[in-house]
């Protein structure tokens, strides 16, 4: 199968490219920067098999697009630009749009787009942002699969970080969330691209709900800091959506990887 994966030098992207490529796929691994930034590609042996062809896409704009779909069987869309203001919308939303009439153009038989658990019902305006490019892929020509998941490790482990600067850590112990490992969510997407579209919205999550204070219990101890836990609500709107649960998956598969076990095995990741 001849896969695009669009935000292919991203968190995830990065380790689904060569995941489908080691499954026998052909991957066509799309970004405005097709080399990975930071840290090198982290399978390059698939590459150099040759499954694997970096090209350059840029949706907010819709330079490379048309060459991008072309001859695809699947896209797996994961680019996006949160928390870029209007750059953001140009990117999750008109890019979204162009990505869609793009791929209906190119006869593509598969559009999966990855979204967040909880963006109908956290009111956030990123989260609001990704509804309305779930909406774009609905509506497009491509038959489709949205995927929810929940926060990746990652994001928890930073936001512990840049919160755990300050003498005291704190957090709001009624919020609930169920961390993933992107390793869990590429296998799953690995199985998901080569099933019949859905046509409907599906979830996946992490192995387990944990409460504010055991995430950041786990966290400290695995970075061996101490710091008093300070409760402090998340008030409004946006505080009883978090405490109502809204990042916890209500329905779908689970990975296996536990937040402690992403703490315990990949110490400098929690960083």
């Amino acid at each position: 199968m001849d896969i695009l994966i669009t935000g292919a030098t991203g968190r995830l992207g990065q380790v689904l490219t060569p995941e489908l490529a080691r499954a026998g796929h052909t991957v066509r691994a799309a970004s405005r920067t097709p080399e990975p930034t930071g840290k090198p590609a982290p399978d390059r042996p698939a590459e150099e098999g040759g499954r694997v062809r970096r090209v350059r896409l840029d949706l907010a704009t819709g330079e490379g697009l048309p060459a991008a779909v072309d001859g695809v069987d699947t896209v797996v869309h994961l680019a996006s630009a949160p928390y870029q203001g209007g750059y953001t919308r140009q990117v999750d939303v008109t890019g979204t749009r162009r990505l869609v009439e793009a791929a209906g153009r190119a006869g593509v038989r598969h559009l999966v787009y990855l979204s967040i658990v909880g963006a109908d019902r956290v009111p956030w305006p990123y989260f609001r942002i990704k509804i309305e490019a779930e909406a774009a892929v609905a509506a497009g020509p491509v038959p489709w699969t949205v995927l929810r998941v929940t926060q990746f490790h990652e994001f928890l482990a930073e936001a512990m970080g840049r919160l755990a600067r300050l003498p005291v850590l704190p957090l709001d112990p009624g919020i609930t969330a169920q961390p993933v490992d992107v390793a869990d969510v590429a296998a799953h997407l690995r199985w998901r691209v080569t099933a019949a579209p859905g046509g409907a919205t599906e979830e996946f999550g992490g192995p387990a709900v944990l409460d504010a204070g055991t995430l950041a219990r786990d966290w400290l101890a695995a970075r061996q800091l101490r710091r008093r836990l300070l409760r402090l609500p998340v008030p409004g709107r946006l505080g009883r959506a978090f405490r109502a649960g809204a990042l916890v998956s209500r329905t779908g598969d689970r990975g296996r990887i536990t937040w402690s076990e992403y703490l315990a095995g990949s110490p400098d990741r929690a960083r």
